[in-house]
C-alpha cells in the first residue's frame, strides 16, 4: 500500500543554528544545512508525505516510544547546549494515524512500543534542527522516535525499524522517508577544551574508525557493518548508542541490504564529533536477516553495552 521512499542518516548538531545567527560561527555549518535542504528536496521529489525521525536525544529508559502529536510549535532552548540552541521557534505537523499505526505493527513484532499522540511532549533537536532546514514550508508531517535508548537491546531497534518499515508498505496509504538522526563518534571535547575541538573530532583513532565505517557503507559491506555495530556503538561513543543507526539499517534489510550509501554531505568534525549525511537507497527486502524480538524473551540479566 504505501511505500518507504527514502531512507538517512542525518546531523543535526546545534552549530547549525549557530551558523545562521551573527557571529564568529556564521555560516560555519553552511555545507551540512545544504545537505539537509538537499534531502529534503529528494523526499519532496519522491512525494514524501511523513518523515520519522529516529532521534538520539530524546531519552528513553523504558520501551520504545513514539511523538505523534497532531501539532507541535513552540520555542526551543536545548538544555544540553543552552549557549547553542536557545530561543528558537519551531513548527511541524504531527501524523496520529501513521504514529499509533507503526507503534501497532512494532508491538505485533514483538517490541514494545507506544505512541503518544495526546500530550504536551513536545520533539527533540534532533528532529527540530533537521525540520528547520527541511521543512520551513510546513510540507512534511513528521513523528519523533526515541532513539536515545538506555536500557534496550540493538537487536530490538532493528526489529523496530523493520517492523516500521513493514506498517508502511502494507498498512499505510502514503509515501514515509525514515532519517537516523545523529552521529557517528560522538565524544565530546573535555570540559574547557570545546572551542579548539569546535570543528574537529576528538581523536585520531575515533575519526578514522568513522572513516572507515563510511567507506564500508558506500561498499555495501553491511554483514560485516551490523556485526561489528555493537563494539563500534562502544568504542566510537556512538551517539545515543547507535539504536538510530540500527533502527536504520533494521527498516533496510539489516545484514541483507544491499544498497550503497550516498554521501550527501561529506564528514566533517563538530565539538568533537563525527558527522555527516548520507542516503540509503531503500530496496526490496524480504527480512530474514532480522534479529528476532530480544527484550520480550529476556529471562533475567544480561550485559547491554554501556558508554
Amino acid at each position: 500500500m504505501g511505500k518507504l521512499a527514502l531512507a538517512a542518516k542525518i546531523t543535526h548538531v546545534p552549530s547549525l543554528y549557530l551558523s545562521e545567527l551573527d557571529g564568529p560561527r556564521k555560516g560555519s555549518r553552511q555545507a551540512a544545512i545544504d545537505g539537509l535542504k538537499e534531502i529534503g528536496r529528494r523526499c519532496r521529489e519522491l512525494g514524501v508525505d511523513t518523515i520519522v525521525v529516529f532521534d538520539t536525544h530524546w531519552l528513553v529508559n523504558a520501551s520504545y516510544h513514539l511523538n505523534c502529536a497532531p501539532h507541535f510549535k513552540g520555542v526551543y532552548t536545548s538544555n544540553e547546549l543552552p549557549h547553542f540552541i536557545s530561543n528558537m521557534p519551531f513548527e511541524v505537523p504531527g501524523n496520529p494515524e501513521l504514529g499509533k499505526l507503526l507503534a501497532r505493527t512494532c508491538n505485533e513484532w514483538g517490541v514494545e512500543t507506544l505512541a503518544h499522540d495526546a500530550t504536551t511532549l513536545g520533539p527533540e533537536y534532533g528532529t527540530l534542527v533537521p525540520m528547520r532546514y527541511m521543512n520551513e514550508d510546513l510540507h512534511f508531517k513528521a513523528i519523533c522516535v526515541s532513539a536515545l535508548c538506555t536500557s534496550h537491546y540493538l537487536n530490538d531497534s532493528a526489529r523496530l525499524g523493520w517492523a516500521m518499515r513493514r506498517a508502511v508498505e502494507d498498512h499505510y496509504d502514503g509515501t514515509v522517508a525514515f532519517f537516523a538522526s545523529g552521529s557517528l563518534s560522538h565524544r565530546f571535547a573535555q570540559n574547557g577544551l570545546a572551542p579548539q575541538f569546535a570543528d574537529r573530532v576528538w581523536s585520531p583513532l575515533l575519526e578514522r574508525m568513522d572513516h572507515d565505517v563510511v567507506k564500508m557503507w558506500e561498499g555495501g559491506e553491511w554483514s560485516d557493518f551490523c556485526a561489528m555495530l555493537p563494539e563500534y556503538a562502544a568504542k566510537g561513543h556512538g551517539e545515543g548508542f547507535m539504536h538510530d543507526t540500527a533502527m536504520l539499517l533494521g527498516a533496510l534489510g539489516w545484514s541483507a541490504y544491499d544498497g550503497h550509501a550516498e554521501v550527501v554531505t561529506p564528514y566533517f568534525g563538530s565539538s568533537a564529533t563525527g558527522q555527516i549525511n548520507a542516503v540509503f537507497p531503500v530496496t526490496p527486502q524480504d527480512g530474514h536477516a532480522i534479529p528476532k524480538a530480544q527484550a520480550s524473551s529476556a529471562e533475567g540479566f544480561q550485559s547491554v553495552s554501556r558508554l
